[in-house]
């Protein structure tokens, strides 16, 4: 039986690519401390999808690890060594804005976690398929160097635009503001390359935005849809910070982007570094994905304005999947923003 190595595994793509494996009859070894409900408290508490995990899968087991404690985490990889075939790193410190008030606990878990995962499947496990969740902070503001048209609900831009289908692999990480999130993710992202490139491993790194679904335990600084709903509902009212709201995101629901996963896992390629997202087949602004709420529900939503945007924040965001449908032409998203929104919704409103 094929064994699965997850970090971050009740966290949403953690617990999205737990569940999808062991439906297919994988054996899930799960690494989470639920360090997410200490960075953002009640709202980040992912204790819930622990317990549904082990209550519903008994090929699943779990270690209350920090990735960041390499001794602890190497106990792990010596007791299962070769036998892991699947290892998605998904564990994070997810949050642009609150890794500028701890500055070291950010790279730590960012960085140095993600230097642990990778150098000890090199030692114990160089054979199998290793997943890097990275993410498009990587690329800082660059995009916000674009020229945009100002809409009535979005930002946007010209159809004749080079990036206008979405933003691809080429766009350059250097010579802008990152946050400090996107910093340590932008060493890890570059650490996962060259363990791909110089020891011959099989590892993948995917750079994602806006990743979404009802599992995520959305906290106002990190969980745009999944707070944003939240939010609407039960205070009927969201803060639109910076750029009056119109800021478009492309956003990709948690199945989908385990399928991308799969994809991989099933027939590895060399060149393996994806920007991956909801592209132009599902992307909103705050200000649409608000509105749809309103219209879904029949409420009206109190829109605070700030008008000082996020250090690092994207004024727009939509991804340009081609590189990786050209490795797997077969792959397509299967969740749009309705689609994601009403199970969002359904989630909260219940």
């Amino acid at each position: 039986m094929s064994l699965a190595l997850i970090s971050g595994s009740t966290g949403l793509v953690g617990s999205e690519t737990a569940t999808f494996l062991l439906n297919k009859g994988f054996d899930v070894i799960g690494i989470d401390n639920n360090e997410r409900s200490k960075l953002f408290g009640k709202d980040g508490d992912t204790s819930r999808i622990k317990r549904r995990l082990k209550k519903t899968y008994k090929s699943y087991k779990h270690f209350d690890i920090d990735i960041t404690n390499r001794s602890n985490l190497e106990k792990i990889f010596k007791k299962y060594k070769n036998r892991f075939s699947f290892i998605l790193h998904a564990a994070a410190q997810p949050s642009h804005d609150w890794a500028k008030t701890n500055i070291t606990k950010d790279f730590n878990i960012n960085a140095v976690g993600t230097l642990n995962m990778l150098d000890l499947t090199r030692l114990y496990s160089p054979k199998a398929k290793f997943i890097f969740t990275s993410t498009n902070k990587v690329y800082g503001d660059n995009p916000n160097k674009f020229k945009f048209i100002e809409k009535l609900t979005r930002w946007e831009l010209k159809k004749t635009d080079k990036f206008y289908k979405g933003i691809d692999e080429s766009l350059s990480i250097d010579n802008c503001t990152h946050s400090f999130f996107g910093v340590s993710k932008s060493y890890a992202d570059l650490l996962a390359q060259e363990y791909n490139n110089n020891f011959g491993m099989n590892v993948a790194c995917f750079r994602a935005g806006c990743i979404t679904g009802p599992n995520h335990s959305g906290a106002e600084l990190h969980g745009f849809l999944s707070y944003l709903v939240k939010s609407c509902i039960k205070k009927k009212s969201y803060k639109l910070i910076g750029y009056k709201g119109k800021q478009v995101r492309d956003n990709l629901h948690s199945y989908d982007l385990t399928n991308a996963f799969w994809n991989y896992y099933k027939r590895p390629v060399k060149d393996s570094l994806f920007n991956i997202g909801g592209s132009r087949y599902s992307n909103c602004s705050i200000l649409e994905a608000i509105q749809y709420v309103e219209k879904k529900l029949g409420i009206d939503v109190k829109k605070i304005k700030i008008e000082i945007p996020r250090v690092g924040d994207h004024q727009w965001y939509i991804t340009d999947i081609t590189k990786f449908k050209k490795s797997y032409p077969n792959f397509k998203l299967k969740y749009n923003v309705p689609k994601i929104l009403d199970e969002i919704i359904e989630t909260f409103a219940n």
